[in-house]
């Protein structure tokens, strides 16, 4: 749970960013592959992370200005909507303040409190994030290293010794 908008405005900068690593990697053509059959395709799952990163910050009731769900069909469109939505949840939430973290509100059917709904916020995005790479890795795309390098550059790195 968050108890400090600061911590949140800070961890959430990073971790859009760390989002924003993903998309640019994306492809159209990749949004419409069906890589594992009865799952989200990556274009279902971008859709998702885009719609989330305002809709549960709205629900806790936020002020996310120019908020509205909407399907993308292009990286662009899906980038462009995703830096609106995540900097419009920056500066709701940065009129906030610390205090108003601790209140209670009704969420999905239970009690959270605003940092909760933010902390849920932030951790959804990591997961469905985490689905992503392993869709983009199924459709032969680069996945960009996010907590440490990726597979590709790890290998790059030329201090490490080479794998036989």
């Amino acid at each position: 749970m968050f108890t400090s908008i600061a911590h949140f405005l800070e961890i959430w900068e990073a971790e859009a960013k760390s989002t924003l690593a993903c998309f640019n990697n994306l492809s159209d053509e990749s949004f419409s592959k069906d890589l594992v059959h009865d799952h989200r395709t990556i274009e279902r799952n971008v859709n998702h992370i885009v719609d989330c990163a305002a809709s549960i910050p709205f629900a806790a009731t936020l002020s996310v200005a120019g908020y509205e769900k909407q399907h993308y069909n292009t990286k662009a469109e899906v980038i462009e909507a995703y830096t609106k939505n995540t900097d419009a949840v920056k500066q709701a939430a940065a009129q906030w303040t610390d205090a108003e973290l601790q209140i209670e509100i009704p969420m999905y059917g239970e009690t959270w409190t605003k940092g909760f709904a933010l902390w849920v916020t932030f951790v959804h995005q990591v997961h469905h994030r985490g689905q992503l790479t392993v869709l983009m890795r199924l459709a032969g795309l680069k996945v960009p290293g996010v907590y440490g390098p990726a597979k590709e550059e790890w290998e790059a790195m030329t201090f490490l010794p080479q794998a036989d």
